[in-house]
């Protein structure tokens, strides 16, 4: 009975001693703040890696759409131009000529895109995970929504 007392006795002022300890502090500790402080500056690290991003994206898209309207005004005034000839084999010669340029400049442009735009999401994802940023902080599983210059 005496051991079942003294274990009780001993149980209890432990037990006392250690509720200060698990009491909430109202106090921030300096760690939180400055975990905190690493944290958005991660998050920072992320949005300018977005922004370089989007910024060559965006460039990226410009050079592909002036090819594009460059093709076509090409291919018009080719075609236009053939018309004006007189003979149906040289009609016939410089139509596949202008169309055949059209398809090869259009080609170019979109492989151009496209190496433009993986090169830019490649960089991307290599600078968010030089940042450490929490999980889910970038938009990289985004990318499937780019357009991909078919």
């Amino acid at each position: 009975m005496y051991k079942k007392v003294l274990a009780t006795t001993v149980l209890i002022t432990g037990l006392a001693a250690a509720v200060p300890a698990f009491a909430q502090s109202t106090t921030t500790p300096a760690v939180t703040t400055s975990t905190s402080s690493t944290v958005t500056t991660k998050i920072a690290c992320v949005g300018a890696a977005v922004n370089a991003r989007e910024h060559s994206i965006g460039t990226a898209m410009s050079t592909l759409t002036t090819a594009e309207n460059s093709a076509y005004s090409a291919r018009a005034t080719a075609l236009q131009q053939a018309y004006t000839l007189t003979t149906l084999s040289a009609v016939k010669a410089a139509v596949k000529t202008a169309w055949s340029t059209f398809s090869s400049s259009m080609k170019s442009a979109r492989q151009t895109w496209q190496t433009s735009r993986n090169s830019a999401w490649a960089t991307y994802r290599t600078a968010a995970v030089a940042c450490k940023a929490p999980a889910g902080t970038g938009d990289g599983v985004n990318s499937g929504s780019e357009a991909s210059g078919n």
